[in-house]
């Protein structure tokens, strides 16, 4: 009882914390002149990913349950990629693929990229050689994930100048004092690392008493609860219009997650992360990867109507969801 209590207490206090945590990346965007389409793909996600990174820290280096790490970065990428759906819901009247630029694809494939290296990583474990305690596929993710930003700041660096016009709107922001905005983003950031610290302890209690196993508890309940920020924040920018933002929060995610396995990696001084972890973390990260590439389908393919209240690509990373769901709970 104590255990779901404190579960539920620490996905309030992130959802809550998250969202404002959120919105306040935002207003530093307006303030520091970055603009809003690069600090949505790379500050916002950094800002919304926090719980994951915080989680993934307190689980191997405080815990010392690093299924729980590993379950948690995996299992949200998938729910990143399912928010994608829960958008489409709300976007009238064309699919939210549709509406969204084409330039996703480079991030979409950036992190299809990585969730595959880490899918290969968890699969041959044992079988790579490690660089001290840290596996050699940790200094692959950063590698690629500074090519990846690299290149999507540059690509929109050319669509800024394109919609220069769009981008440098009135502010929006212009009232709100900047030692306000920052005294907030550390209050709801502090807020954020507290819940997330305490949630592998209780990840941890709820996998021992309900029998389901770290794996798929890690994998489905803490990915679920590290995940509301995104999801939250996502369906909020799509009601104000802004998909874009919502759309590289979830890609920009992603490619970040798999960065904090390094961070992970780095922190957990046993050995290479993935020869302590279960070798099911394969099914969410192939998972991830498969929805992501429906979703580059979707992107490229850019079908302009809904034949349901959703569009295909939606009702297809649904079941593909579904899919690993019941797939980690036969493996549990």
């Amino acid at each position: 009882m104590f255990l779901w209590m404190g579960f539920i207490i620490c996905t309030g206090v992130i959802l809550y914390s998250g969202t404002k945590l959120s919105k306040y990346a935002d207003i530093l965007a307006e303030k520091t002149g970055l603009g809003r389409t690069f600090v949505g793909f790379v500050f916002l996600a950094a800002a919304t990913s926090l719980p994951e990174l915080i989680n993934g820290i307190s689980s191997v280096a405080v815990v010392g349950v690093p299924d729980i790490a590993v379950g948690d970065i995996f299992g949200s990428c998938a729910f990143n990629v399912l928010i994608i759906a829960f958008m489409d819901a709300f976007s009238r009247p064309q699919p939210i693929l549709f509406t969204a630029r084409p330039g996703h694809v480079i991030s979409a494939s950036f992190g299809i990229l990585l969730l595959s290296l880490g899918a290969g990583a968890v699969f041959l474990s044992g079988r790579l050689p490690s660089i001290g305690w840290v596996g050699p596929y940790s200094l692959v993710f950063v590698v690629v994930y500074a090519v990846a930003m690299r290149l999507v700041r540059h690509y929109e660096k050319r669509a800024l100048e394109e919609f220069h016009k769009e981008v440098a709107g009135e502010p929006a922001y212009a009232g709100i004092d900047s030692r306000t905005v920052y005294r907030n983003f550390a209050l709801n950031a502090a807020l954020v690392v507290a819940a997330a610290v305490v949630l592998p302890k209780v990840g941890e209690g709820l996998a021992e008493s309900t029998g389901l196993g770290q794996t798929f508890v890690g994998t489905i309940f803490i990915a679920l609860t590290t995940s509301l920020p995104e999801m939250v924040v996502s369906v909020a920018t799509v009601k104000m219009g802004a998909v874009d933002l919502a759309i590289g929060n979830i890609f920009g995610s992603n490619i970040f997650n798999i960065l904090i396995l390094a961070i992970d990696d780095l922190f957990f001084l046993r050995g290479p992360l993935f020869s302590f972890t279960d070798p099911h973390h394969i099914v969410p990260a192939l998972s991830a990867v498969a929805m992501s590439s429906v979703a580059v389908i979707g992107l490229s393919y850019r079908a302009g109507k809904k034949k349901f209240f959703i569009a295909w690509d939606s009702l297809a990373i649904m079941g593909l969801f579904a899919l690993n769901v019941l797939m980690l709970y036969i493996l549990r």
